[in-house]
């Protein structure tokens, strides 16, 4: 996953990270930040030589505060969340509501990271982390922020619940040609991870959805119909349209080769159906295939396939 699929373009799977992912991340970030630091000071230690002690001291704190805490402020505020470290780690910084940061945010989080990270060594970050049941620290707590992971282990992709057994069927005559593909990844993301979600922030960003699917299908969401219900219902109807469609193309295919196939604009031609050799016919004249010449039967062009008795599962 990368980017997200909400109206915010932020992660929409609101997975919140563990301590040792956030530790292994902070570990990059403060090597990267510490160099910077060691190489930032070594050149203006070299270039204010000649200033005296109250002049080497004010580049000394402004160089903390530019490099130590100014940097990972912007680089948050810029990258929306992803610093070096959690970049490397597949993590992010959201808001509670699941919305990119912004400056506030950053800045909250870098003042507050100079007393729980720098100022003791990480000690209080990391008790306040392993107390919050989210895994937050100080900074997130007063910057109402959540660092969540991006990136899933191969091999959980999760599917979509089921929708209740009383709507299965029920937005059989819904219009789903209008809604647009970014909207479908949203929904079928938030299915898939929203008992991971925060109860509020679930309710919310479910709502949202939903009004966003009714809007484009031009079908206000049922009264009384949850909405996370009534997205897994159209879901699981889109789904049903998708498989019914790939199982009449397939079975139309078997039957009748590639001369059954509608023309798309564009394709390839079909490569023509090899014909029986011409047999006798029902009073004894010999059938042949229509040749070039020979004039099409009435009706020849709106023959359908006969029924074959099996009905595709809806």
């Amino acid at each position: 996953m990368s980017e997200l699929v909400t109206g915010d373009a932020v992660v929409l799977g609101l997975r919140p990270a563990k301590l040792p992912s956030r530790a292994l991340a902070l570990a990059i970030d403060l090597v990267v930040v510490g160099t910077a630091f060691v190489l930032v000071s070594v050149g203006l230690a070299v270039a204010t030589a000649s200033l005296d002690g109250a002049a080497s001291a004010a580049v000394s704190v402004a160089t903390f505060l530019l490099v130590l805490v100014g940097a990972p402020i912007a680089v948050e505020t810029l990258s929306h969340g992803r610093s070096l470290g959690k970049l490397a780690c597949g993590l992010r910084v959201v808001r509670d509501d699941g919305g990119p940061i912004r400056f506030r945010h950053a800045l909250v989080r870098g003042a507050m990271g100079v007393v729980e990270i720098l100022m003791t060594l990480g000690v209080v970050a990391s008790i306040a982390s392993l107390v919050s049941a989210r895994g937050r620290r100080l900074g997130d707590v007063f910057a109402g922020t959540l660092v969540v992971r991006e990136r899933l282990p191969a091999g959980r992709a999760a599917t979509v619940p089921p929708p209740p057994p009383w709507l299965v069927g029920r937005f059989a005559g819904l219009d789903l040609s209008a809604v647009p593909d970014e909207l479908w990844l949203a929904v079928r993301q938030y299915l898939t991870r929203m008992h991971q979600l925060d109860a509020e922030v679930g309710r919310t960003m479910a709502g949202r959805l939903a009004g966003e699917l009714a809007g484009w299908t031009g079908v206000p969401a049922p009264v009384g119909v949850p909405a996370a219900a009534y997205l897994a219902a159209v879901v699981n109807e889109r789904q049903a349209r998708d498989a019914h469609r790939m199982f009449a193309a397939s079975v139309s295919e078997q039957m009748w080769g590639s001369e059954a196939a509608p023309a798309v604009p564009g394709a390839p031609a079909a490569h023509p159906v090899p014909v029986a050799p011409a047999t006798p016919g029902a009073l004894g004249a010999p059938v042949r295939p229509a040749g070039p010449g020979d004039a099409a039967a009435p009706g020849a062009d709106r023959a359908r396939p006969p029924a074959t008795g099996f009905a595709p599962p809806a």
